[in-house]
């Protein structure tokens, strides 16, 4: 039993995702990416310095938690009863930041379950902002910043898993007279027919969008660039000036740091 446990953990610190092996109740492994969540180095210490493990689900309606049990069944019967889209907990790191997981229980070992917590909060916090109209500007029909805000780190892994950098276009808009919502808006939906469907605009400031979008390099970015540049030159929106400033990743700079380049 000591030489699997000893490969089961091998195999699990090769994992991003939690992996915990409980028998019965009790957790007798816990992975690298567990253990580094939870500030521990061991199964022994988090033993040691938390409660039941059920303690760690923070009570709020959204996620299942303790208050979700039925009576008489365990955490792990009750919560294999819910949809697999409803089988999601948050916990809190070592910084106290909250994280949501989606939970898949494997019973198939004898008198073993081995629970992968899967980290899904930022998809999470997307797939609710959407639910509630809002990933979008009201006033604009853009991209609306705060939702931008949320999803940022998703798109930086995107960039990652599909070995492109991330370009960023800041675009301030003008016009000679007074510039009204029914402008933004009109500017904003024409603009979106020019660019592809995976490219995002996104209302910063009233009169201010940043464009994002993944391209092979920063030869490519330049060419994307150019052509905006020209599209908007000859836009079909009258009175309208346009003022574009740029980067572009090079060494993985995260898009926080590009923004504060260009902003």
């Amino acid at each position: 039993m000591r030489e699997d446990l000893a490969l089961a953990l091998n195999i699990a610190n090769m994992q991003e995702n939690f992996i915990i092996v409980f028998k019965g109740d009790e957790i007798i492994l816990t992975n690298n990416s567990f253990n580094t969540f939870f500030g521990v180095s061991s199964v022994d210490e988090y033993l040691s310095n938390f409660g039941d493990f059920i303690n760690n689900f923070v009570p709020h309606p959204s996620y299942f938690n303790a208050e979700k049990i039925t009576s008489g069944e365990t955490w792990f019967e009750s919560i294999q009863k819910l949809e697999e889209l409803d089988r999601v907990v948050s916990m809190l790191s070592q910084n106290h930041e909250p994280h949501a997981f989606s939970v898949e229980i494997n019973s198939e070992v004898s008198d073993l379950k081995i629970v992968t917590f899967t980290d899904i909060t930022q998809s999470l916090i997307k797939r609710i902002m959407v639910q509630n109209n809002a990933n979008i500007d009201a006033k604009s029909g853009a991209y609306a910043k705060q939702y931008f805000l949320q999803v940022m780190k998703s798109y930086e892994d995107a960039a990652v898993f599909n070995e492109k950098i991330i370009a960023l276009i800041m675009i301030d808009i003008f016009k000679e007279d007074e510039l009204h919502n029914d402008d933004v808006k009109e500017f904003v939906r024409s603009f979106n027919l020019t660019i592809r469907q995976d490219d995002m605009l996104i209302q910063w400031e009233k009169e201010k969008f940043l464009l994002i979008f993944l391209v092979d390099d920063t030869q490519k970015a330049t060419q994307v660039q150019s052509k905006l540049e020209q599209s908007l030159s000859s836009y079909p929106l009258s009175g309208f000036s346009y003022e574009l400033s740029s980067i572009f990743q090079k060494n993985n700079e995260s898009i926080a740091k590009l923004i504060r380049s260009i902003d």
